[in-house]
C-alpha cells in the first residue's frame, strides 16, 4: 500500500472512519503479528499485543507522523507493546511437535521421511535463533522475516544503523556456527547409527 494511500486512511480514520480501519487492519495485521509472534513466542499473547497495537491507530491516528514508513512505526509500536512481555515469556526451548510425522512414519506416508528432515532443520533453526541475544533475533527478524531496510531496523531498535550492521554481521556469525554445530552432530549420530 503506498505513502499517499495510507494518509488517506489515516485521515479518514481520525472521524472514526471503520471501513478505513479494517483496511489498514487488513493490510497490516499479518506482518505485525508475525513480528510479535517472534517476539513472545505465543500466539493468544501476540493476538493480544497485535489488538493494542492496532487500537493505537484507531485512538490517535494523527500520530504516524511520515518520518518512517508506516509498517516500521507500527511494528515499533507493537515491540515497545511486546518487551516486557517477550523478556518474561522468552521461550527456553523448543515446542514443536513431531508427532503429526511419527503418525506419517508409521502409515509408510512416502514423504514422511523427508517431512521429518525439513522439520528437524526448521528446529535447528529455531534452536539456534533461540541461542541469540535478543537484539542479535529481534535484528535476524526484522531483516529476513519482516524485510525491513537496515534503515528501518534501526529506526525500530533506536540505534544507528551501524548498530544493526554489527549485529546482523554477530547474529549470522553465530548461527552459522551453531549450526554447523548441530550438523556435524547429526553426522556423528548418524555414524553411530550405521556402525
Amino acid at each position: 500500500m503506498d505513502s499517499e494511500r495510507i494518509k488517506q486512511l489515516l485521515e479518514r480514520v481520525g472521524r472514526q472512519d471503520e471501513a478505513a480501519f479494517r483496511e489498514l487492519y487488513k493490510a497490516f495485521s499479518r506482518r505485525v503479528f508475525a513480528y510479535l509472534l517472534n517476539m513472545v513466542g505465543d500466539p493468544a499473547r501476540a493476538e493480544e499485543i497485535l489488538v493494542d497495537t492496532m487500537m493505537e491507530i484507531w485512538r490517535a491516528p494523527a500520530r504516524f507522523r511520515g518520518d518512517s514508513q508506516f509498517l516500521t512505526w507500527l511494528i515499533g509500536i507493537g515491540r515497545n507493546k511486546a518487551l516486557m512481555a517477550y523478556r518474561a515469556r522468552r521461550p527456553d526451548e523448543l515446542h514443536d511437535d513431531l508427532d503429526d510425522v511419527a503418525d506419517s512414519l508409521a502409515s509408510d506416508a512416502p514423504d514422511a521421511f523427508a517431512e521429518l528432515a525439513d522439520r528437524q532443520r526448521a528446529a535447528g533453526v529455531q534452536h539456534c535463533l533461540g541461542r541469540l541475544s535478543d537484539e542479535h533475533r529481534e535484528c535476524m527478524h526484522l531483516v529476513y522475516f519482516e524485510d525491513l531496510s537496515l534503515a528501518d531496523v534501526a529506526g525500530v531498535q533506536g540505534v544507528p544503523e551501524n548498530t544493526v550492521k554489527t549485529r546482523l554481521f554477530h547474529a549470522r556469525l553465530k548461527m552459522k556456527n551453531c549450526l554447523k554445530l548441530m550438523l556435524s552432530r547429526e553426522g556423528d549420530d548418524s555414524a553411530g547409527e550405521r556402525a
